[in-house]
């Protein structure tokens, strides 16, 4: 992990975590746990993966969409330490049988998967940390652009889309620091980065947080598909077309002079 994150330091902008635990599940946490280039370590002991778990979001927990998210909170059910200490039966009451059990399973940090080396990802995050607590909306409004522009262009590079976009938004208050997280399903798989955008801007609109002091926004791109396999709606007038060229020729120049060759102008400056 340290020989990774070394080698990593050698691209500018690339911050890397690494995770080390039992299980898939407790190694890859939401990205706004840990500060970037941390190597974090979850022993193989209860006690310890139960004070690791604490506070974990349920929208973070695999299988917990964003149906199952608002079902979860309207049970008081919003954090993974909180469906830990729910009766399995209640929580197959709420879910059904086999989900009930699942979900449990997951809060406790059960995590059934095999690591399979070379498969492809199942998300692809990116974080935009800001350099002081962040008040100001349009401020953030340019972090979350540029986030929407680096997972489109990874999201494309590896052919790529995705169905679900989580925004995480880290802000600290005067009882120290917290989180929210939100997630919304897009209408269609896409890689599209002005979809990203619009959808990214919607959910930041959706929290209302006015002038909120924010350490760290982070989105998530989920339920990563094949390009190739992906459809796409059609349209009547040029301007989708046209907004994809040029998506596509900026993807080259990209390539070819670095990830900054191309940006909007509310971003320049931001890593």
């Amino acid at each position: 992990a340290a020989l990774t994150r070394w080698r990593a330091a050698a691209h500018p902008g690339l911050a890397v975590r690494g995770g080390i635990a039992p299980t898939p599940l407790l190694a890859g946490p939401p990205p706004h746990r840990g500060e970037p280039g941390a190597i974090r370590t979850v022993p193989d002991d209860p006690e310890a993966i139960t004070r690791f778990l604490a506070g974990l979001p349920a929208s973070a927990l695999p299988g917990v969409g964003p149906a199952t998210a608002r079902t979860l909170a309207s049970y008081g059910l919003r954090t993974a330490d909180r469906i830990a200490a729910t009766p399995l039966l209640t929580l197959q009451r709420i879910l059904g049988a086999a989900s009930g059990r699942e979900l449990r399973d997951r809060a406790t940090g059960v995590d059934p998967s095999r690591v399979i080396a070379g498969a492809p990802p199942r998300t692809v995050d990116a974080e935009h940390r800001f350099a002081r607590d962040e008040s100001d909306a349009a401020r953030r409004q340019a972090a979350l652009t540029h986030l929407t522009e680096q997972l489109g262009a990874r999201l494309r590079d590896e052919r790529q889309t995705c169905r679900v976009l989580t925004l995480t938004v880290l802000y600290a208050d005067r009882t120290g620091h917290a989180s929210i997280t939100r997630s919304r399903t897009l209408p269609e798989a896409t890689a599209h980065t002005p979809r990203l955008r619009a959808t990214a801007h919607a959910l930041h609109a959706a929290l209302a947080l006015q002038r909120a002091r924010v350490r760290s926004l982070a989105l998530r791109a989920g339920e990563l598909g094949d390009a190739a396999s992906a459809s796409r709606q059609l349209t009547f007038g040029p301007d989708d077309d046209r907004a994809r060229r040029i998506e596509a020729a900026a993807d080259r120049a990209r390539a070819r002079f670095g990830a900054g060759a191309v940006r909007p102008a509310s971003t320049a400056g931001m890593r």
